[in-house]
């Protein structure tokens, strides 16, 4: 059952896949804009293009006649997937999912106005006149984001009326293709965000791993934690909509579906149709099967039985501070001399201000302060630094 996959988006996230993948024997071509991507550095193949150029996406495709595409970013021509499909080649999850989840106009409004699921309240903006009516109509705080984008790119929050103009221009700069549109979001005031791994199958299972809490800043995951600890009814209706808007999308895989906690109930967020970074805390030993083998199983139609956890955990990342090529990482050392904890170094060739570079993990056994765990993650992973040159 050897199936060749061409996997577009070579980031650590992709790197972790394809580990899994060959570990189960099959053939993985990764695809990014930049030679020697983490995921390259682990391929039988790789491909370096232009992945918004649709004719190069085509070109690609054909060259090497995969039985699965696997996205692994959002920056990607995902129309050209429809075709793909018509071909006979799987998309994962499907061309539906991954054109829905690229695009936060399509996926938000399938979940408000077709699916009910309760999220904040927002207003879409195309110019900037658009842009300033949607800020007054939500009010002051807000979020804004691009309606495509990754990585919490674009992304930021108005506190005041100084922060509109600067939130407009940080959004236009964030904004991936030539797709030029703002949501702009009501803020909700949470006491958690999680993440909520979810798994379906080609058997029509749905499975749910042990939710994982976050934090993030500049709209990107600083440190994350397994299980959050969350009442049980909160978790009930997390799993209804997670599973009520992955079933509208359809298809096989894992998907990070984010949710605000609230005093007044759970509010969906976002969703990603793959590995999720906040879900790297996997990658601790937490679960019987980390997010990658989850998903790796499922999009080859393999069966999962079960999704236990077995430790809790943390995953805290490293940043880079400049730009630069990458010489060495320091306190790396220092840090493996503590118990229970691991260091992934992602293999980015190199550095800019604030890019996730590496993260360091540490568990310890079923029962233990996930506070106490989720700050040493964070003190560790202060304690590394990296040279450029």
């Amino acid at each position: 059952m050897r199936k060749k996959i061409l996997l577009l988006g070579s980031g650590e996230l992709g790197k972790e896949l394809v580990i899994a993948l060959q570990r189960i024997g099959q053939y993985v071509i990764a695809v990014d804009s930049y030679e020697n991507a983490p995921a390259m550095q682990v391929s039988h193949e790789c491909e370096v293009i232009n992945m918004l150029d649709g004719d190069a996406l085509d070109k690609i495709v054909a060259k090497h006649k995969p039985d699965l595409i696997v996205p692994e970013i959002e920056a990607i021509r995902t129309e050209r997937f429809y075709d793909y499909e018509k071909q006979g080649i799987t998309v994962v999850p499907s061309a539906k999912a991954a054109n829905f989840t690229m695009n936060r106009k399509a996926i938000r409004d399938l979940a408000s106005k077709e699916l009910s699921l309760k999220t904040a309240k927002y207003v879409y903006a195309e110019t900037k006149d658009e842009f300033l009516k949607a800020v007054s109509d939500i009010g002051i705080p807000c979020v804004v984001k691009p309606l495509m984008s990754s990585s919490g790119k674009g992304q930021s929050v108005i506190k005041s009326e100084k922060d509109i103009d600067k939130a407009w221009t940080y959004a236009m700069e964030g904004s991936r293709g030539d797709y030029k549109e703002v949501i702009v979001e009501k803020l909700i005031r949470f006491h958690t965000e999680i993440t909520l791994l979810t798994v379906t199958q080609k058997s029509g299972v749905t499975l749910f791993c042990p939710p994982i809490g976050h934090r993030q800043e500049r709209g990107d995951y600083q440190e994350s934690w397994q299980p959050c600890i969350i009442k049980e009814s909160d978790l009930k209706e997390a799993q209804h909509m997670a599973q009520t808007v992955t079933r509208s999308l359809g298809g096989e895989g894992i998907w990070g579906v984010e949710f605000f906690l609230t005093d007044q109930g759970v509010y969906f967020s976002e969703l990603s149709p793959r590995p999720h970074d906040t879900g790297m805390v996997t990658l601790a030993g937490t679960q019987n099967l980390n997010e990658f083998e989850l998903h790796a199983r499922a999009i080859l139609g393999l069966p999962i039985a079960n999704i236990d956890l077995e430790k809790v955990g943390a995953s805290a990342v490293v940043l880079a501070t400049q730009n630069g090529k990458v010489k060495k990482f320091i306190g790396v050392e220092n840090v493996l001399t503590k118990p229970n904890t691991e260091v992934r170094i992602f293999g980015k060739p190199t550095t800019r201000p604030y890019r996730r570079m590496a993260v360091v993990l540490t568990h310890d056994k079923v029962g233990s302060d996930i506070n106490i765990i989720t700050k040493r993650a964070i003190e560790l992973a202060r304690q590394i630094s990296i040279e450029s040159e």
